[in-house]
């Protein structure tokens, strides 16, 4: 069985189901509305939502006839807190770095002087 995490940065991986997720950042939308912008068929994105869906990054309804798809944020929050962790650690190495660096120019422009 898959972490969570694994299941989600899997999810991520594809820039269709990226595009899906972005435009349910602006709301719910049916399968049909999601399938327009692509060239690919109904079951392909079914199957696209199918994995969203397993990753717990979309949730689906049912009204009616219709079965809307709803962004999930929380899957993406504890990426997020994932990435976040490793940013602040090569943020604070290149800062170091970055100090670093700056000594050594000193410390060349001490020594031409």
């Amino acid at each position: 069985m898959t972490d969570p995490l694994s299941s989600t940065f899997q999810a991520l991986a594809d820039p269709t189901r990226r595009a899906i997720l972005a435009r349910l950042a602006s709301g719910e939308a049916t399968v049909n509305e999601l399938a327009e912008p692509f060239d690919i068929s109904l079951p392909a994105v079914s199957r696209h939502l199918k994995v969203l869906e397993g990753a717990g990054l979309i949730s689906r309804s049912r009204e009616a006839q219709a079965r809307p798809c709803k962004l999930e944020p929380e899957a993406l929050k504890k990426a997020y807190g994932w990435i976040d962790h490793y940013r602040r650690f090569w943020d604070a190495s290149f800062d170091r770095m970055a100090d670093y660096l700056a000594e050594l120019q000193a410390a060349e422009k001490d020594s031409e002087a």
